[in-house]
């Protein structure tokens, strides 16, 4: 299944105007449940006393893609600086035009390849998006990783598991994302590979537990399924999102608030 044709065509309908942008971030925010994870474990980081007093904080999006979070994350405080990068350079080229627009001068995206990409104790907060299955060398760039954070810096990694992440299922089932290197992380065998590259502590939790795979069915599976057999279908999401849209948003908010001992997702946290 190609992903990212269509992320680039719902980018390009959106991106006519920023305040279009802006509206497209807010529905991805509400529509992916990974977002709901994501943004909840960002603000329990900033929330905290010793980070929110602190003027000075640095920032990384590691796979920064259409700028998501990128946005979420300079948005936080205007005297926190956000370092967005991407191994894609029409991506970077559209968001720095993007965010020159809405005036964001606390960002900086950049080109790179995160299996390069070092800045020695410069980041008090790494967020990776589901990027870290798009990439074979992955023990590399928690090297990376580790390197750039301070020394009380967090890592927060959003990645699909070995549990049916990338909707694979058993050995005979391709990924659902073509892009991916790895159909998803076994829990202990990423929280390892963050160990061997140096970090001290690490947390790992399952997401997308049985409310979320169903939310993530509704929302995500099945209408891309139908833009990948045409891009007609286009015209008919507004009317599926209308009666699958608020059936997705109670699986996913029953999702946020149940334990799972299973999940297609992970949110893993790593500290220096």
């Amino acid at each position: 299944m190609q992903y990212d044709p269509i992320k680039k065509s719902l980018g390009t309908v959106f991106n006519r105007t920023p305040k279009l942008r802006i509206l497209f971030y807010k529905l991805l925010d509400i529509l992916l449940l990974r977002a709901w994870y994501v943004r909840r474990e960002i603000k329990t980081w900033a929330g905290d006393p010793k980070v929110r007093n602190d003027r000075r904080r640095a920032m990384l999006d590691a796979g920064s893609g259409f700028g998501q979070y990128t946005y979420f994350l300079s948005g936080l405080n205007p005297f926190w600086f956000t370092n967005a990068v991407d191994v894609k350079e029409e991506q970077i080229a559209d968001c720095t035009a993007f965010f020159s627009k809405i005036n964001r001068g606390n960002v900086l995206f950049e080109k790179a390849d995160l299996t390069t990409f070092n800045y020695p104790d410069k980041f008090d907060l790494i967020l990776s998006v589901d990027v870290m299955e798009h990439i074979a060398d992955d023990e590399k760039v928690f090297r990376n990783f580790y390197d750039s954070l301070t020394q009380q810096g967090m890592l927060l990694i959003s990645t699909p598991s070995d549990q049916g992440g990338s909707d694979v299922h058993d050995h005979e089932t391709t990924s659902f994302i073509d892009e991916h290197v790895r159909d998803g992380y076994n829990i202990n065998e990423i929280c390892e590979k963050l160990k061997r590259a140096g970090f001290r502590r690490t947390e790992a939790s399952y997401s997308y537990g049985p409310q979320g795979k169903t939310g993530w069915r509704l929302s995500m599976k099945y209408p891309i399924l139908m833009l990948n057999t045409s891009r007609m279908f286009f015209l008919l999401l507004p009317f599926y999102y209308i009666l699958a849209w608020p059936v997705a948003l109670i699986y996913n908010w029953l999702d946020m608030r149940s334990p799972h001992q299973s999940g297609t997702g992970l949110i893993v946290k790593a500290w220096k």
